[in-house]
Parts: C-alpha cells; sequence; structure tokens
C-alpha cells in the first residue's frame, strides 16, 4: 500500500480542493477567535457581547463546531472583535 501526503488535514478529508480551502480558512478564523478570547481573558458571556453573537455560539466555537460556521458569520464576529482579516492567494502546489 502506497501511503499518500497531504499538505493539510482538510485536503485528506474533504471531498474537492474548494470543500478543503473553505475549511482552512474557517478553521484559521475559529482559531483566531479562540486565541482573541483567551488573549482577552474573556469568558464566554463577555466573547458573545463583544462578537455580537449568544453565548451558546461561542461555545460552539471554543468547542470546535466547524459545521455551524460559514466563512461570513466567522469574519463577521471577527470584525466585531476589532481585528482585520487578511487573505493571500498563491497558485496551488
Amino acid at each position: 500500500m502506497k501511503r499518500k501526503s497531504y499538505e493539510s488535514v482538510w485536503d485528506a478529508i474533504e471531498d474537492t480542493p474548494a470543500a478543503a480551502e473553505n475549511m482552512k480558512l474557517r478553521s484559521s478564523l475559529m482559531i483566531a477567535l479562540k486565541n482573541h478570547i483567551d488573549a482577552k481573558g474573556l469568558n464566554q458571556s463577555q466573547a458573545a457581547a463583544l462578537f455580537k453573537v449568544t453565548q451558546p455560539r461561542v461555545s460552539d466555537l471554543l468547542r470546535g463546531k466547524i459545521n455551524l460556521f460559514s466563512l461570513d458569520t466567522l469574519v463577521n464576529m471577527v470584525a466585531a472583535a476589532g481585528l482585520h482579516v487578511e487573505i493571500k492567494v498563491a497558485e496551488a502546489a
């Protein structure tokens, strides 16, 4: 059996390159939001107020429920937190 290696776990488990790219972006935004919560020492209620979402949404975020979040939702949460999103587009490997 030949082993195949992938650049990302998303490349290995998603059906299409487009789906893998979407998941990479969503996971990066979720990690950034979690790191922001940790850095600011926010509890879930405080983070919810900052991100303009409900506390259960923050709980879903912190539990890594990636399928519950769209890119639009995550970008809105990042902006509400006072953070900035930059996108870099490069040729596929």
